[in-house]
């Protein structure tokens, strides 16, 4: 359940569409009908409309789930700083600004949920936050709870080169692996004295809210979010995996077709990010769009993400495009942008296709998500549209342009000399 109740009361139907449910076959001419913020049917032309129903023609346009982002940065100040380098206990929920122009690109893009990310700065930068991208005044409302009945979210971890720097930061990627594991034996430690101590308050540990996070990692309610990039490393955070039992998403992995066989062993799933040019940093100089489709044939689930502001929010569905050219099947891709990701932030019996019962998030497009020339025309989350390419303000999220950038970038001021990398 979110903790806002925003879907409308007044059924609202599309008729005559291209549906792509993703868990079943294309339905031509289809019809959609969502109530109270969730799917109420989904079918061919002769699918009933309530009566009462708002009702759309969408003949010639194509009706998706709305697109999961696994790894997101927009809207952020930051989340770890530089006195150390693990603070799981960071939560970048205390560092969203829900105002910001990122929030509706995304939309723009057809985004209609994200993992928002601290950066890769550190060992472990903080905890994650799963978000509805719906119109808001304030995170709570954005915010989704998990089958735990908490805040749902994973923790950002990340080796390589990004988290090597001068002390107290390790300066190698073997120090860089003996500091986690160090926090993960603390972390069991802390587990042990609380559950020993058997509710008695005198018996309690001092609360330290880096080990409560790191052992919700162990009891696996907290799944990883792993940036990782050479073949090496990804291997590292696989052993990791394998001594203490987390759940884990790798990120990035840019040499990931490398050790493609060991990750599907591991039964790990992987977020992908693809570049439509070279450069960046050195370790990932062999990333390469052909890593979707070798993963894929390993049998590794596999999403993509954008990890804005590396690619623009409203250029997500490109990526799965970029994947198929290179290898991929059409419908792992397109269950890349919606299921898969839901299923690794544990949201799939609520998000990731258009199935009864579920939320109605879903997008409108103006033709194949997978063509160049496709463009988003409408976003909804929950039954809300929160995103109109015919009105005005909305066409200027998705085209660009003055008014449409940073809100205070006319004034020259306010800008942020410490942005955390991404």
């Amino acid at each position: 359940m979110t903790l806002a109740a925003t879907g409308q009361e007044r059924a609202v139907a599309f008729r005559g569409a291209t549906i792509v449910p993703i868990t079943g076959p294309v339905i031509e001419d289809g019809v959609i009908v969502v109530r109270a913020g969730r799917i109420q049917s989904v079918g061919g032309p002769g699918t009933a409309i309530p009566g009462d129903a708002e009702v759309h023609d969408a003949r010639g346009k194509l009706i998706m789930p709305g697109l999961i982002d696994t790894h997101s940065h927009v809207d952020i100040d930051g989340g770890a700083d530089r006195s150390g380098p693990i603070q799981a206990g960071v939560r970048i929920l205390d560092a969203i600004n829900v105002r910001g122009s990122g929030m509706q690109q995304a939309q723009a893009g057809g985004i209609t949920t994200a993992n928002i990310m601290p950066g890769s700065g550190h060992l472990i930068s903080g905890q994650t936050l799963y978000i509805k991208l719906r119109d808001a005044n304030s995170v709570e409302q954005l915010m989704v709870t998990n089958r735990f009945g908490r805040i749902a979210g994973g923790l950002k971890m990340a080796n390589g080169t990004n988290s090597r720097r001068d002390p107290p930061f390790p300066g190698t990627r073997a120090k860089s692996a003996a500091l986690v594991r160090e926090k993960f034996i603390a972390a069991r430690e802390y587990r042990d004295k609380i559950e020993r101590a058997g509710g008695n308050p005198e018996k309690m540990p001092a609360r330290d809210l880096l080990l409560e996070s790191l052992v919700e990692v162990l009891n696996r309610e907290r799944v990883v979010h792993h940036h990782t990039h050479r073949h090496d490393d990804i291997l590292t955070v696989l052993r990791l995996q394998r001594e203490f039992g987390f759940r884990v998403v790798l990120q990035h992995v840019s040499e990931g077709w490398k050790v493609a066989d060991e990750i599907a062993e591991a039964n790990v799933p992987c977020s992908i990010i693809l570049l439509d040019s070279p450069g960046g940093k050195l370790e990932a100089r062999d990333v390469d769009w052909k890593t979707g489709g070798v993963l894929e044939r390993a049998g590794v689930p596999t999403a993509f993400h954008t990890d804005d502001p590396v690619t623009d929010s409203r250029l997500f569905l490109r990526s799965a495009a970029f994947a198929v050219r290179a290898g991929m099947s059409r419908k792992a891709a397109l269950e890349g942008l919606t299921l898969v990701p839901a299923r690794m932030l544990d949201l799939e019996d609520r998000l990731g296709s258009l199935e009864v019962g579920k939320d109605a998030d879903f997008i409108v497009l103006s033709g194949d998500p997978l063509s160049v020339y496709t463009k988003v025309l409408e976003t909804w989350v929950e039954g809300v549209l929160v995103f109109d390419r015919n009105r005005d303000k909305d066409h200027l999220w998705a085209t660009g342009g003055y008014g449409a950038g940073r809100p205070r970038a006319a004034q020259l001021c306010c800008f942020n000399e410490f942005e955390e990398d991404r």
